[in-house]
C-alpha cells in the first residue's frame, strides 16, 4: 500500500471495530508494527484523535468526533481544482466565485509550505482565454484522466512528456515535447510545448493526447511563449 492507503485503512479499522492492537492494525494493512506507530503518529498530526491504553488488553482506539483538520491533498487535486474554477471564470459561467475562492483561499492555507510553493509554480504555467467562435468542436472528447497527475512531474520537474497524439485529420502520432504551459479556451484545453523535432511550439489539444507517460533523464529548460491578445495568466 502506499502511504496514503494505509493510513486510511488504518483510520477505517478503528473506525469500525472500535479499538485495535498494533500488531493487528500492522497484519491487516501488512506493514511492520514500527510503520504503524509512525503512520499513527502522522494520522494524530493530521488531527484525528488516537488514544493508546498499556498494557496486557490494552491497545488503540480513535475518538468518535475526531476528524481530520489538515487537508490531505496532492498538487496535482488541488489544482484541478483551481484550473476547473478558472475555466468557468474564463467561460463567464461561474456566479459564485466569491464563495469558490474563499474556499480555495482556505485550502491553500491548510497546505504545508513545499505544496504551496510546487502549486504556485504550478500556476505559473495556467493561462485563460476565449476560444474563436470558429473552431470546430464536432469532435470534442473526454481526457485521459492520466494527464494531470502526468503534468505535475512534468511542469514541477521539467521532465520530457512523450504520449500519443491524433491531429484534427484523425492520424497518429508519437510525441515527445516540453510541457511549457497550459491554455484553457473554454471548452478546449491546450498543452503547450516545445516539440524538438519541429524546433516549433505546438499546441496539441489535451482530449486527443493519450498515454502520457514522463520521461526520465535530462531536463528542458523554461522557455518564453507568446499568447494572443485576450489570454491571460491565471493568478
Amino acid at each position: 500500500m502506499k502511504n496514503h492507503q494505509r493510513r486510511d485503512a488504518i483510520i477505517r479499522n478503528l473506525r469500525r471495530n472500535g479499538s485495535s492492537t498494533v500488531a493487528a492494525l500492522a497484519q491487516d494493512v501488512e506493514a511492520s508494527t514500527r510503520t504503524v506507530l509512525r503512520d499513527i503518529g502522522v494520522l494524530r498530526d493530521e488531527g484525528y484523535v488516537i488514544h493508546s491504553e498499556p498494557g496486557r488488553g490494552g491497545g488503540l482506539y480513535l475518538d468518535p468526533q475526531s476528524v481530520q483538520t489538515t487537508a490531505r491533498l496532492s498538487v496535482a487535486e488541488v489544482f484541478a481544482l483551481l484550473i476547473s474554477v478558472a475555466s468557468m471564470r474564463a467561460a463567464g459561467m461561474f456566479p459564485f466565485s466569491g464563495l469558490a475562492d474563499e474556499g480555495l483561499a482556505k485550502i491553500e492555507k491548510s497546505l504545508p509550505a513545499d505544496k504551496v510553493r510546487d502549486l504556485r509554480r504550478f500556476l505559473d504555467c495556467l493561462y485563460v482565454g476565449r476560444l474563436a467562435p470558429q473552431v470546430d468542436l464536432s469532435d470534442l472528447g473526454p481526457m485521459d484522466p492520466g494527464l494531470l497527475p502526468a503534468f505535475e512531474a512534468a511542469f514541477l520537474q521539467r521532465r520530457y512528456l512523450r504520449f500519443q497524439y491524433r491531429d484534427a485529420k484523425g492520424v497518429r502520432s508519437a510525441r515527445q515535447i516540453e510541457p511549457q504551459a497550459m491554455l484553457i479556451l473554454p471548452p478546449v484545453w491546450y498543452l503547450v510545448a516545445w516539440d524538438p523535432a519541429r524546433d516549433d511550439f505546438r499546441h496539441f489539444r489535451m482530449d486527443r493526447i493519450s498515454a502520457p507517460e514522463i520521461v526520465e533523464g535530462s531536463m528542458f529548460r523554461r522557455r518564453h511563449v507568446v499568447f494572443d491578445d485576450g489570454v491571460r495568466p491565471v493568478r
